[in-house]
């Protein structure tokens, strides 16, 4: 079955509303779907995004210009091209938009080998469950007042979820440690907490904030450190009994072995589009598993549950429901969990009504 051509479309998503993280002001994602079209009829979907729909043009063109890779050649052979687009990239450097492209056509050519087997992705890339813990992720950010964050970590709760996630970075680590104590006291102890500094902190500050949180049972203090400061996560990751979480903004299993090399985290969280893609992401997997640690994943539920499922070292899915408008199914919780489809391919198909509105409102 060969890959006949290779087609991308742009769309702006704004959010719900504006967020606040350390990192910024969110307010909307510039996404670049994918449809991968074979000479059997089978059409592999894939989605990848930036932040606030800024240099979305520029991810599209990466796609666009690695189609030839792939395209008149065996859709199946996902090693192949993964293999040549590697060797292509090298000029502009093995991180970065590159290899977001590089992850765009890999989830297309993937949903195409599930679609072909009939099978579910999970099953074809090995299967280890058909359900995960699901932690929240959709809310708690830093422009809720305290208030704020009790009434909407408990609708969390309401809504079914058993583990839940809120951001850190305001300007005195005793503001940070008092919205955590509200948000703990409003969820009560049985409910899985974690919190995630996105960065903002330097060695000193995260140790100190780090240890002032370790009354309040965190499942994980995610990201505390800049990505690049591998040695210095590290040694927050050894001054802290609370686990660390982090690999969201890491690149490839290259990265992330030097990640586990450092033990700069006890849980790593790949991102299906920074990672490599399916691809990726499952090597990555393995090579946790081989050092005793386990991952989770960063946004993409309804694809990251299909990864996910395939390894016998995750332990949760994050919910994170930006992108869940654009397809046509939902994913589906019992009791906290998620389950994953037993649809072919990814499970969820886009749906062209609702992208239609999103390219038309950009125009």
């Amino acid at each position: 079955m060969k890959l006949e051509r290779l087609e991308t479309r742009a769309l702006s998503l704004p959010l719900d509303r504006p967020i606040q993280s350390a990192l910024g002001s969110i307010d909307s994602c510039g996404v670049v779907l994918v449809y991968a079209y074979t000479d059997g009829g089978i059409v592999g979907e894939n989605l990848v995004f930036t932040l606030n729909d800024r240099r979305t043009g520029v991810l599209r063109q990466m796609v666009d210009e690695l189609a030839d890779l792939v395209v008149g050649r065996d859709a199946g052979h996902i090693a192949g091209f993964w293999a040549r687009a590697w060797k292509d990239i090298n000029f502009f450097g093995h991180k970065g938009i590159p290899v977001m492209g590089i992850s765009a056509i890999d989830g297309a050519l993937w949903d195409i080998a599930g679609k072909a087997a009939g099978m579910p992705l999970y099953r074809l890339l090995g299967g280890a469950r058909d359900r995960l813990p699901a932690y929240h992720s959709g809310g708690l950010w830093l422009d809720r007042d305290i208030d704020g964050l009790a009434r909407e970590a408990q609708d969390m709760v309401a809504q079914g979820f058993k583990a839940v996630k809120m951001r850190l970075g305001m300007p005195d680590p005793r503001q940070d440690a008092e919205r955590v104590r509200a948000v703990r006291e409003a969820i009560g102890p049985d409910v899985r907490l974690m919190a995630d500094a996105n960065q903002g902190l330097n060695e000193a500050q995260a140790i100190r904030l780090g240890r002032m949180l370790e009354a309040y049972d965190l499942t994980w203090f995610e990201e505390p450190l800049p990505a690049w400061d591998l040695e210095g996560v590290a040694r927050v990751a050894a001054a802290l009994d609370t686990p660390i979480a982090s690999g969201e903004t890491e690149y490839t299993r290259y990265g992330f072995r030097g990640m586990l090399t450092l033990r700069s985290a006890d849980v790593l969280m790949p991102d299906l589009q920074r990672a490599g893609g399916v691809s990726e992401f499952m090597r990555v997997g393995h090579m946790a598993e081989s050092y005793d640690v386990p991952v989770s994943s960063h946004l993409f539920p309804e694809t990251s549950i299909q990864v996910l499922c395939a390894l016998n070292n995750a332990i949760y899915l994050e919910y994170m429901p930006w992108f869940s408008t654009l397809y046509r199914e939902r994913l589906e919780f019992v009791d906290g969990d998620a389950r994953v489809p037993e649809r072919p391919g990814w499970g969820f198909t886009l749906d062209p009504r609702r992208i239609a509105e999103l390219e038309n409102a950009r125009r």
